[in-house]
């Protein structure tokens, strides 16, 4: 029996001896492509190939992708543990020709692999195909249809589909086509319904696909007209976890070596059992009512007890349980561990928050079988061993993706705390609101202020039905609410549904499912994007431009191709207009990979005259360099020469097609950006040296003033490791290291013989270019770079930040730029030496406190430097400040609290409570908490008001003695009373607070605060 890992290298292997080029899995993250948040398949990497925006080497491709769906448009998640074949981390092999052979060809590589008893011999009499039937204006596939025949496939096992099921399209608009399906028979005992005898077609999971095959044949325009693709294309998929499940006789995925071993540890880890793994211990969609008993159960795990854990002493429920959450763990752990060794990093917001919700619902199904310590840090350990053979670079970053996990398994304890107490405070409100609404309805008179009463019973007279029908249900929980704790929080709908039920209170499925569509279709519209287009028509079908700008700056009588102007071909460029020229050789560098394009001119060969200006380069179609010009007027003199050069030129100043041009690169311009481009690299291998191998390239921007490198790391990076990584690399500028650049290697000598990095944004064929510097950096790259890093002069570090959760950035100049930068520096430092006198008693402790003797004794006599004094003048006045503002508050405080003995008269008794509504202008909200409890205290049992004026601000606190909630909640009282300032707010029972901005009605509100009490103790 085939292993998994045999399986993969089978597949490559074929279609390798069919004349494929193997191609590396790209990143999870995918580059330059708007439109998807994660790669979800095979096809993603050969996206531009498709549309005919880059040109490859090469025809046919096969690889073994690495895949995640879990969010936006294609999310799997809530399926996953749940079902045979769900997952959020998937492997697609797949096979593809981009212009070279179609159907005919597909069809017999698939089934010959499929079905020869040299391959994976899979009977035939096991196996059904499906073509396009022909729908939506669109023909039937006949020709689909015919090769199936050919192969021998019998027609009763032959059956046509539609748009939704075989017909495949990109986007809205762009290449698509119909497509044919192999299904596998599992038998009967793959149905989820019991069938014994369904027929194929049937969709109880008996019938499995394990192989898509798309026929690219169509390029549908904006309105929707299906238009011929001048060159057919193939995209094949097959889930390497359903093959495998196929060829290894199981009917589960997770039943396979592909996740036996990841189960048995995540088993080990949580104290849970294997037992039911497989696809008989499904707890499916439609049986969740009875697994609502998790929500205690996890409530429990707290209490020293392991719930729905089958520990072999019977109790096949538990057991089913157990191993649902056994198989989230082992599928969930592979995700995390991929995605973050991919350079994504847990957060609120896109990649991140789908990676935070993937951990919290493994942390989640750890806890329901009864481990609360941090475990999932362990399972990244399991990953790499069952797919470092795969996967090498799990190798080297495994340990940090464990302490990333194990930073995040803390972090979720914590909020799954506060997610808990949420959920009490909701189904107490919500148990509130329903009491409240049957005694309104009940006796009015008791509840309603006199002065309301009237109102309110004309709106019972109306709505008195509608309140009576919908009490009927009990208490109800928000489904919106609920959703915000299931998303925010992370706890599980099930167990939320069983609190429900616990306390009594009608749950609010519909409001859930719709608040989850709601979200799901944010998703969708955060990563839309803009769908990519096939190339434009008027540089599709350009030859490459000869690029050889790695050798020279200047090359001559480079021929005109093609001029496009918005868009459309051109045959001249007049004075004064611009375009972009298609050179048939040039040594201007395209933009790509972070680095600028070259700027510079376009020469008359004849004239050696300045025709055009070139304002950049970038690729419109892999290999093809467009220039961005700007034609220049003929200058005067020139117009009025009679020379023979000029008088037989008809429209002297103009670009055309066929001309020939001196093209030169702005040398200046050049050079900056070289310099900046090998500082970038070795920015690069300094980050991951002294931060970590687990720091990998997030974006760039090399440009000849400045560079940018982004990249992924958790936490800000402190000056003292920014001072190291600085030092280290100016060590190999000093050196004058030899920056050598190493043509046409294969990727695979690339990788494993050299170690390259691959960096952001390039795209890489099966030979690249590696820049090496000496043994300190190696990286694949396709930029122009000094020939040694003395050449840099000096990098100097700007400045480090955040651009978003788990991405930090850099900024450093070189060359002229840092010398500019310590002009600068050095003039700062003159002027603050005229206004600070650096001496070392300047010096003080962090609370503002001078040096003692001996700490100035033991430091010497040495000079601050002028930074140096400035800090310590600015931390000496910063402490005084910071004593002026305590002795404030202190002040501020005493008059406070001196008041409070003068608050008898304002302490009115209202139905036995006593109230106090006071005014205490200029205090912080910390002080007026301070005072509310002082107040409390002081009245023993009662509600207090406090409201405070400041800088044009209002602010609120109210606060109720423990003994007096049952009966009125301090965010209850707050509300009306924040109404009267413009402002709103909330909080717990025994203490609510909220804003205001109409200072003028403060005095007005706390005379309100004694109604409102009043109101809601009747």
């Amino acid at each position: 029996m085939l292993t998994g890992s045999q399986i993969r290298r089978t597949f490559l292997d074929f279609f390798v001896a069919k004349g494929h080029r193997e191609v590396h899995s790209s990143s999870l993250v995918p580059h330059n492509d708007p439109t998807l948040l994660f790669t979800n398949a095979g096809m993603n990497q050969f996206k531009d190939v498709f549309l005919g925006l880059e040109k490859r080497d090469y025809t046919r491709a096969t690889s073994s992708q690495k895949c995640v769906r879990a969010g936006g448009k294609h999310n799997d998640l809530e399926n996953v543990g749940f079902t045979n074949r769900h997952h959020t981390f998937f492997e697609m092999l797949g096979n593809f020709s981009f212009g070279d052979y179609f159907k005919k060809d597909a069809i017999a590589y698939a089934w010959e692999l499929i079905t020869s008893k040299e391959w994976f011999g899979i009977p035939k009499d096991k196996l059904y195909v499906t073509v396009f039937k022909g729908e939506g204006g669109v023909p039937q596939d006949e020709e689909a249809y015919e090769w199936w025949v050919d192969q021998g496939v019998a027609e009763d096992r032959i059956f046509e589909f539609g748009l939704k099921d075989n017909f495949w399209q990109m986007g809205d608009t762009g290449p698509c086509g119909p497509c044919s399906e192999i299904h596998y028979d599992m038998g009967p005992a793959a149905s989820d319904q019991g069938h014994a005898d369904c027929a194929f077609g049937c969709d109880c999971g008996r019938y499995v696909e394990i192989w898509n095959l798309v026929f690219m044949q169509f390029d549908r325009d904006a309105s929707g007209k299906l238009n011929p693709l001048p060159k057919t294309s193939i995209d094949t998929g097959m889930g390497l976890e359903r093959v495998t499940a196929v060829l290894q006789g199981v009917i589960s995925n997770y039943e396979t070596d592909l996740f036996v071993l990841l189960i048995e540890r995540a088993a080990e880890l949580t104290g849970a059992t294997t037992a039911h793994v497989g696809a008989d211990a499904l707890v499916r969609p439609a049986e969740q009512g009875s697994a609502k008993a998790r929500g205690a159960e996890l409530r429990r795990t707290g209490e020293g007890t392991r719930p729905h854990v089958d520990r072999g002493s019977g109790g096949d429920s538990a057991g089913h349980k157990s191993a649902a959450s056994l198989r989230v763990i082992a599928d969930h752990s592979r995700a995390a561990t991929f995605l973050i060794s991919d350079g994504v990093l847990p957060s609120n917001a896109g990649r991140g928050y789908v990676l935070r919700k993937i951990i919290r619902r493994a942390i989640t199904h750890g806890r329901l079988l009864g481990q609360t310590k941090p475990f999932l840090r362990e399972m990244v350990f399991a990953v790499r061993d069952l797919m470092e053979a795969a996967y090498p670079e799990l190798r080297e970053s495994s340990k940090q993706v464990s302490k990333v996990l194990l930073s995040e398994e803390s972090r979720f304890a914590h909020t799954l705390g506060a997610g808990l107490q949420r959920l009490e405070e909701d189904l107490r409100e919500a148990q509130e609101v329903y009491d409240n609404v049957t005694a309104l309805l009940a006796n009015p008179e008791k509840v309603v202020p006199p002065g309301a009463l009237d109102v309110v019973k004309e709106d019972l007279k109306r709505d008195r039905e509608t309140l009576k029908k919908e009490l009927k249900m009990g208490p109800v929980y928000s489904g919106a609410k609920a959703f915000k704790l299931y998303d925010t929080f992370g706890l599980p709908l099930d167990f939320i549904v069983d609190a429900c039920r616990d306390l009594g209170l009608h749950f609010d499925q519909a409001g859930f499912e719709k608040a989850i569509a709601e979200q799901r279709e944010r998703a969708r519209a955060s990563w839309k994007g803009a769908a990519k287009q096939t190339a434009n028509p008027a540089s599709q079908h350009l030859p490459k431009s000869v690029f050889e700008g790695y050798l020279q700056t200047r090359s001559e009588d480079c021929e005109v191709l093609a001029i496009i102007k918005n868009g459309q071909g051109m045959q001249e460029l007049k004075p004064g207009e611009e375009g972009e020229v298609i050179l048939d050789h040039t040594p201007f560098y395209a933009e790509s990979g972070g680095q600028v394009g070259d700027r510079g001119f376009l020469y008359s060969d004849e004239l050696n005259a300045v025709v055009a200006e070139v304002r950049g380069c970038y690729y419109p179609v892999q290999g093809v360099r467009a220039h961005q010009v700007v034609v220049k007027s003929v200058p005067s003199s020139r117009t009025e020469s009679k020379s023979p050069p000029y008088e037989n030129r008809v429209g002297w100043g103009t670009l055309t097609v066929g001309d020939k041009v001196d093209a030169v690169v702005d040398t200046g311009i050049r050079e900056s950006t070289m310099r900046n481009h090998t500082a970038t690299h070795l920015l690069h291998a300094g980050l991951r040296e002294v931060l970590g191998k687990h720091v990998k390239q997030a974006g760039s921007l090399v440009a000849p003033n400045h560079l940018r490198f982004d990249f992924s790391h958790f936490t800000a990076v402190e000056d003292e490791e920014l001072q190291d990584i600085e030092d280290l690399i100016n060590k190999e500028v000093l050196r004058n290291v030899r920056v050598e650049t190493i043509v046409d290697v294969p990727i695979d000598v690339a990788v494993n013989e050299y170690h390259a990095m691959s960096l952001f944004g390039e795209k890489y064929g099966d030979r690249v270019r590696v820049v090496k510097i000496g043994d300190f950096s190696t990286e694949l790259c396709g930029g122009t770079h000094t020939a040694a890093t003395g050449e840099i002069g000096l990098i100097k570090i700007l400045k480090e930040g955040s651009v978003s959760s788990g991405v930090r950035r850099v900024e450093a100049v070189t060359g002229e730029g840092s010398l500019r930068h310590f002009r600068k520096d050095h003039e700062l430092e003159t002027v603050v030496s005229r206004f600070v006198v650096p001496t070392l008693p300047q010096r003080t402790r962090q609370d503002g406190a001078p040096l003692s003797e001996d700490e100035m004794h033991k430091l010497g006599e040495a000079q601050l430097s002028p930074a140096e004094a400035l800090k310590a003048e600015l931390d000496k006045k910063d402490a005084e400040i910071k004593r002026l503002a305590r002795e404030l508050d202190q002040v501020r405080m005493k008059s406070a609290s001196s008041s409070v003995a003068s608050v008898g008269e304002k302490i009115k008794e209202i139905r036995g409570v006593k109230v106090l509504a006071h005014r205490v202008d200029n205090l912080e909200r910390a002080q007026m908490r301070t005072l509310v409890d002082q107040l409390r205290d002081k009245i023993g049992s009662g509600v207090v008001v406090l409201g405070s004026a400041t800088n044009g601000n209002v602010a609120l606190i109210v606060g109720v003695t423990k003994d007096l909630i049952s009966r009125i909640q301090a965010g209850k009282v707050i509300g009306p009373v924040a109404q009267k300032v413009g402002g709103k707010g909330g909080g717990r029972p025994d203490l609510a607070e909220a804003g205001g901005k109409d200072p003028e009605a403060l005095d007005a509100a706390l005379d309100e605060a004694y109604g409102v009490v009043e109101g809601l103790l009747r």
